[in-house]
């Protein structure tokens, strides 16, 4: 049996494999978010630690068997969080987390002192991200910056927690905009720029390869009958591909949830800064990721249903299973900003081509197209950094509508395939990782693909239509743009 931790923001998850990879239990405890002022976000960490040893105790109690039969734990996390630790290895203060905005004057001066950033990076600084996190500490709270011994990430100190280890992986680490991650190994540059040294960060393994052993006290509290290896991990994205089988370059999935995320497997490090294409390591040796963000895409759908006052399903459902062309009118999914390719959270959604003919069914229409057109900008971003995708795999929420489906093989021009996916996603690929820092198998061997449900294959003639429509559509985010200035 094998053991997936997700340290998530709203919950942490807990899940038990088999060794056919067939998920046996399941368990989570929820977690809550502080915002104690405007754009900050946190968490404490004694919050995760507690969450984590809670649901574990829920598996022990309802399958105390297959808990006793555990032979490693892998982890995945929420990315970029800041865990501030003194020199005993206690709290500093509350975690920042990665939806945290404070920082985007520590962003900018980060990218005044170190031209050279992206480069190393593979990344622009973006709040988001860890180190400017540290900058802005640095600079208002002093005190607490005189006392940072070790920073570490959400999963990283509960990994810390449960073996006395300060260890990351490779994945994770690339959120930080502290590693060099086409050379997998901290950078002394990106660390002096916001007053660190490589003896701050924790030790790096790879996702797959072993961290440390799960510690007496606990091993002992579960009634596990051996000594559990703990592997090295992911980051939430980099797991979510674990356990879809994205593991060779040319692998690629579209997750529409809330946000969206176009996730592409490469087989060296490919950034694309200028398109705010996130380049980071994989969570196995040798192998790296690209990913395009969209900030609103299933929310844009769930936006739409709020607002015509009807279910998502019922204003799917009145539109049938495809459509015979573009809409007549046009629509940015900017409601929360934008990721990839704009980097610009002042960016705003807008309906342009409205008339008094303008009908629901319209609408809504032009909801899907205008998230499957933000989706085409991502996958031109990535191919401006070399990768050119045959097809991607579709998960997450929008992926259960066939026309949703079908105008995004339309607009893409590549098949799109709706696969077999689980509620337990990114700890299915922890309890994998976990699985190969134990048994020495190949990613290959362990990290096999979900089945196929449908391919969606873009239809010629309505493809055409759509990548003339993309072109005027690509044209109204710099016309809005120059309205705000």
């Amino acid at each position: 049996m094998f053991l997936g931790l997700d340290i998530g923001t709203s919950s942490v998850k807990a899940v038990i494999i088999d060794e056919r990879g067939a998920v046996v239990d399941v368990a989570s405890r929820p977690l809550e978010v502080s915002a104690p002022h405007p754009l900050w976000r946190e968490q404490s960490p004694g919050d995760w630690l507690e969450a984590t040893i809670g649901a574990v105790d829920d598996l022990a109690k309802i399958d105390p068997r297959a808990v006793s039969e555990i032979r490693a734990i892998g982890l995945s996390g929420q990315m970029h969080g800041a865990v501030l630790l003194n020199g005993q290895g206690e709290v500093l203060r509350p975690a920042i987390l990665w939806n945290d905005g404070r920082s985007g004057h520590e962003c900018q001066l980060m990218t005044e002192e170190c031209p050279e950033l992206t480069a190393i990076a593979g990344n622009l600084a973006m709040p988001g991200f860890t180190a400017p996190k540290l900058l802005w500490v640095a600079r208002n709270e002093p005190d607490i910056f005189a006392r940072v011994a070790h920073v570490l990430l959400p999963k990283a100190y509960v990994r810390y927690r449960l073996t006395g280890e300060m260890v990351e992986d490779m994945s994770d680490a690339s959120g930080t905009l502290w590693l060099d991650v086409g050379k997998r190994d901290w950078s002394e540059r990106l660390l002096a720029v916001t007053g660190l040294r490589p003896s701050t960060m924790p030790r790096l393994v790879e996702g797959s390869a072993a961290s440390g052993f799960l510690s007496a006290d606990l091993t002992k509290r579960w009634g596990m009958a051996e000594r559990v290896v703990v592997a090295g991990g992911a980051g939430d994205c980099a797991a979510s591909a674990i356990g879809l089988g994205a593991i060779s370059a040319g692998d690629a999935f579209l997750s529409l949830g809330t946000s969206g995320v176009l996730f592409a497997v490469t087989d060296r490090f490919a950034p694309n800064p200028a398109s705010a294409v996130h380049a980071f390591c994989h969570a196995i040796p040798d192998t790296w990721h690209q990913m395009g963000v969209m900030l609103s895409s299933g929310e844009a759908l769930s936006w739409a249903a709020k607002v015509l006052g009807q279910p998502e399903k019922d204003l799917l459902g009145s539109l049938g299973d495809r459509v015979a062309g573009p809409s007549t009118i046009q629509f940015l999914p900017y409601l929360s900003g934008e990721r990839t390719p704009h980097n610009d959270p002042g960016a705003s959604g807008a309906f342009v081509g409205l008339s008094g003919a303008t009908n629901r069914n319209d609408l809504v229409q032009a909801v899907l197209e205008g998230v499957a057109f933000a989706t085409r900008d991502n996958l031109d971003a990535l191919a401006a950094a070399g990768t050119v995708l045959k097809g991607v795999d579709l998960v997450g929420g929008g992926s259960r509508s066939d026309l949703w489906a079908q105008i995004m093989a339309d607009v893409l021009g590549i098949p799109v395939t709706r696969v077999e996916e689980g509620e337990v996603g990114a700890a299915l690929g922890a309890a994998r990782l976990g699985r190969l820092a134990a048994t020495g198998e190949t990613p290959l061997a362990v990290c096999v693909k979900p089945k196929p449900i449908k391919t969606f294959s873009p239809r010629s003639d309505v493809h055409g239509a759509y990548v003339s429509a993309h072109a005027r559509w690509h044209r109204l985010y710099p016309a809005l743009k120059e309205l705000r200035t």
